[in-house]
């Protein structure tokens, strides 16, 4: 039931109005707890600021500030008890019309609670540090004629204390009698209400916030005092470091005792953000957010990781070790959320574990790499774990993932050099402190590295290159072991204008190597010491060729032989002087006739002297090794690279540290979704599409294999490389390519099926694997390649082409009639029903049909002449075959619809037919398509249909070559 209602008079009106005795004894409670807050304002705070200590003593204006914050948090205090004592006049005035939930201790309790933990934490920080006791020494005669006026604030003040300790009573004993006694009118008036009235859950809550408050206070201030009684027993020295605001004392060795292994340390005190170990006058400070708490296997012990030590603490007994363990447990846990527990944890609950994994900032004190640096992010076990920052007083800063204390996974760095604001950056990938894997490096010399690494220095495939505006512009494309180019590379020199093919050892041109110039001329030797020594070769853009000893220059020196593009050849000894130029002694041999152009066409560079297989292994290799190793998703994107936005202009900034990557956050799902995919394609159309699916995507293995070998291939033959000397070298080495992303893929295949826990498929034959090859990999991979490698054959058989398209060009003049009767075509095999008259034909003419339709043109065979036509709109070599058959076929059904009846070409028949479609087709650079496709057609088609077709094209192009058509006829069969 309710209590029976009391009649007050109205204050305004004087009409009576109906409340329960709770709610007037918290009205009477607020009345004088605003009253007595706005009395210490203006006799204690205002007189205590006057007093404060002059703000140029450090420690005075600390203590002013301190005095100003609990000025301020009184302040607010004294405004929301106000507000507080407001809704409770307002609601004994109209009771029938303000209902109970309007009074601001129930529908604000959480809010007035802040502001009381405000001046709870302004009061215990100044009791902390004795700001009160400093102040009152300044005007201290003031204050011991202010004592009898401090005992109205104060019950049973003793005369013979202190006046800076009256002062603490006197902040502190209203706001605890008003906390205490809010208590228990909150409950009183919540047992006056029943179980189901609305306001209910309201004032249990409030009673619930202002009873924690209580046990809250009554702790801060038992920490308060103890801290403040800690800084009598230490030196003014310690006390100096040591004495903060902040500080509060939770656990004294003196007062249960501990000792530190394997540090030394006099005494233990943990404060609430912090252990401290003192040793003489020497003091070792933990921040908690970066202490480990881990139980030991003594019963007495327990272990303390930080940053950079490792150390336990053993008490004399278990009970000692609980207490100590406990106390820093929670104070790790408080320190980490940032605020105190509240409410207070009760002495039979087990405080919350810490998280293990952190975020935090450190400054390293120890000799190391990391010296002096301040690493700020995520952390495990007292070692810097996750993504964070590194950043040394030198200016170098890295910021990237880390794993149990040292950079591991993707980062960059930014490294000063001695002139101003420059810098050499480096993102890469990083393994156990060291750069490993791939990286794109920029250097403060306007130098790009973009390769891989290991143990911090380049390691395998690399590019390094020099803006052209430097004043010596390179680019090495190639191999390096432990920093140094070794192994097979290439490399442009802007400067000379030539490009070194070949291989490398320390940095330095060594072994069999080939040199290709600006102006056409290539060099094959053997180079020792970046040098070129003993014998070699030199070919020139006209076609001469020297074969000889070289001196270091490159010049003529010792015996040698030149070879003449007309055949004559000087055989000697060779030498050259200051001023002398070139001179020779030997023999000139004038009898030989000029070389057959295909002898020419067979002086390739470099083949025999770089086995294909072993060119580009700085590219295969770590691919092998990724599969070998069952791709690993954490390795993928130090295998693959990633993509980040690159700028030339390097800044010190954070955020050009932090770039984005565009590579999907979950590796390892990616990985096992590339190899599910590879298990559901694996029927012949299935795959095409897939493979094709996976060579166009960057981010995928088999992607990122086809655009390294790219670069590869047009960093040695775009440009100086585009030298018809290379055809060979370049034409084995994409059939070698094919053949890798094969075995790639294969390799994936198997790891997929062990994934899977299936039985992995049986290696291929070395005839089911080129068939594969060809069939499947060769035209998804032959477009990569196709605009150097047709070049290279563009301009190994420029000469053949240019003698076609003058026959070409004869051809043309030729009506179909007359051209078909210059080839000797049987007549029968016109297709006279595919012409038509001409306007100035006589009409009665009577001469026969051949001379009648003599200036028609270019309609004959037109559907075989269209289809050989689309022979250029394809790269693959099969798909060109195919278009030959298909051009035969047209002529066939053409020649069998004139006819009447189907009709088997001979060859005496076919071979004219096909010149005239050919002639009339004008495919430009024949020769260059006809000897692509003999290069790259399938083995498997030697010696069949497609086989005989295309030499059937090249008795085509070459009868074509011939100077004077009219002279000529046919070969024989």
């Amino acid at each position: 039931m309710d209590a029976k209602p009391r009649l007050l008079p109205g204050p305004e009106s004087g009409t009576l109005a109906m409340c329960s005795p709770e709610e007037a004894a918290l009205l009477r409670l607020e009345e004088v707890f605003s009253a007595t807050l706005a009395r210490i304002n203006s006799f204690v705070l205002q007189p205590l600021l006057e007093a404060a200590p002059e703000p140029s003593d450090p420690w005075g204006r600390e203590c002013l500030q301190l005095l100003q914050q609990l000025h301020r948090s009184s302040q607010q205090l004294w405004e929301v008890t106000e507000e507080s004592l407001h809704s409770l006049q307002e609601r004994l005035r109209h009771p029938d019309s303000i209902s109970l939930e309007s009074l601001l201790l129930l529908h604000s309790a959480d809010r007035v609670l802040q502001v009381h933990l405000e001046y709870i934490e302004s009061y215990t920080s100044c009791v902390a540090v004795q700001a009160f006791q400093k102040a009152v020494k300044r005007r201290s005669e003031y204050w011991q004629g202010q004592r009898k006026a401090l005992q109205q604030f104060l019950s049973g003040m003793s005369s013979e204390g202190s006046v800076g300790t009256a002062l603490v009573q006197a902040l502190r004993q209203p706001l605890t009698h008003h906390v205490q006694q809010c208590v228990l009118l909150l409950l009183s008036l919540r047992d006056t209400v029943g179980e189901s009235h609305p306001t209910r859950e309201l004032l249990v809550h409030a009673a619930t916030v202002f009873g924690n408050l209580q046990s809250f206070t009554r702790q801060e201030l038992e920490q308060a005092m103890a801290t403040q009684a800690l800084w009598h027993t230490l030196s003014s020295r310690l006390r100096d470091v040591l004495c903060t605001p902040a500080h509060r004392l939770l656990q004294d060795s003196q007062d249960i005792p501990v000792t530190v292994t394997p540090l030394r340390a006099e005494r233990v005190l943990l404060f609430d953000d912090a252990l401290v170990l003192l040793q003489g006058h020497s003091v070792h400070t933990f921040d908690l957010k970066l202490v480990w708490v881990e139980p030991g296997q003594d019963g007495c012990m327990f272990h303390l990781l930080t940053p950079e030590e490792e150390f336990s603490l053993c008490s004399k007994d278990p009970q000692g070790r609980v207490a100590w363990q406990r106390k820093v447990t929670q104070a790790v846990c408080q320190t980490l959320r940032g605020k105190k527990d509240f409410p207070v944890l009760g002495a039979g609950l087990e405080p919350s574990e810490p998280p293990t994994c952190r975020c935090g900032a450190y400054t390293f004190r120890a000799e190391g790499r990391f010296s002096q640096a301040t690493y700020e992010g995520e952390w495990y076990g007292g070692r810097p774990h996750g993504k964070g920052t590194l950043k040394w007083p030198d200016g170098r800063n890295h910021v990237g993932d880390f794993c149990q204390g040292l950079e591991h996974g993707f980062g960059i760095r930014l490294v000063p050099q001695a002139s101003e604001d420059k810098f050499d950056c480096y993102k890469c990938h990083w393994r156990e402190g060291s750069m490993c894997g791939y990286g794109i490096c920029e250097y403060s010399t306007s130098e790009v590295y973009k390769g891989y690494f290991q143990e911090g220095l380049r390691h395998g495939f690399g590019v390094l290159e020099s803006t052209p505006q430097t004043p010596q512009p390179c680019r090495y494309t190639g191999h390096w072991e432990r920093g140094q180019r070794s192994g097979y590379g290439v490399q442009d020199d802007g400067d000379r204008g030539e490009r070194y093919i070949g291989m490398w050892q320390a940095d330095q041109r060594h072994g069999p190597g080939v040199v290709v110039t600006q102006a056409g001329v290539c060099y094959q030797g053997t180079f020792q010491a970046d040098k070129m020594v003993g014998p070699g070769i030199l070919l020139s853009e006209d076609d001469s060729l020297y074969e000889g000893t070289f001196a270091r220059d490159l010049t003529f020196v010792g015996k040698g032989k030149v070879t003449f593009p007309n055949g004559f050849t000087l055989e000697g000894s060779f030498g050259s002087g200051a001023g002398r130029g070139l001179h020779t002694q030997g023999v000139l041999d004038t009898a030989a006739l000029p070389p057959d152009p295909g002898s020419t066409r067979k002086r390739q560079l470099g083949l025999g002297v770089f086995p294909v297989e072993s060119r580009w292994q700085g590219v295969y290799g770590p691919f092998q090794d990724f599969v070998q190793a069952g791709c690993p998703g954490d390795l993928q994107e130090a295998l693959l690279g990633f993509h980040v936005q690159s700028s030339r202009e390097l800044r010190k900034s954070q955020e050009y540290l932090c770039c984005e990557r565009t590579h999907p956050e979950d590796h390892a799902g990616r990985m096992e979704d590339i190899l599910e995919e590879l298990l559901q394609h694996r029927a012949p159309e299935a795959l095409q599409q897939c493979l094709r699916k996976a060579l166009s995507n960057s981010l995928h293995p088999l992607g990122k294999l086809l655009r390294t070998l790219m670069l590869t291939f047009q960093a040695t033959y775009s440009g100086i490389g585009a030298n018809k000397h290379l055809q060979g070298l370049a034409q084995e080495e994409v059939k070698q390519h094919a053949q890798e992303l094969w075995a790639a893929y294969r390799g994936l295949l198997q790891v997929a099926l062990q994934c899977k826990g299936q039985v992995p498929e049986e290696d291929q034959d070395a005839e089911t694997r080129d068939l594969q090859v060809h069939r499947l990999m060769l035209p998804l991979v032959l477009p990569s390649f196709y605009s150097e490698l047709f070049t290279l054959y563009l301009l190994l058989h420029e000469r053949e082409d240019s003698l076609y398209s003058q026959g070409i060009a004869n051809l043309s003049l030729f009506p179909d009639t007359k051209l078909l009767e210059f080839l000797d075509v049987q007549k029968h095999l016109w297709p006279l029903k595919d012409l038509t008259l001409t306007t100035n034909q006589p009409p009665g003419d009577h001469l026969p049909h051949f001379t009648r339709y003599s200036l028609v043109r270019d309609k004959c065979f037109l559907s075989a002449t269209e289809c050989l036509q689309k022979m250029i709109t394809t790269v693959d070599p099969r798909e060109k075959l195919e278009v030959l058959e298909r051009t035969y076929g047209e002529i066939e059904a053409t020649v069998s619809r004139m006819l009447g009846q189907e009709h088997n070409l001979p060859m005496d028949d076919l071979l004219p037919l096909l010149i005239y479609v050919v002639s009339r087709a004008q495919i430009q650079h024949l020769g260059a398509e006809i000897h692509l496709i003999r290069d790259m057609m399938a083995p498997i088609h030697t010696g069949g249909l497609y086989d005989f077709l295309l030499t059937a094209l090249e008795s085509c192009y070459e009868h074509i070559q011939k100077e004077d058509m009219r002279l000529h006829r046919l070969p024989s069969r």
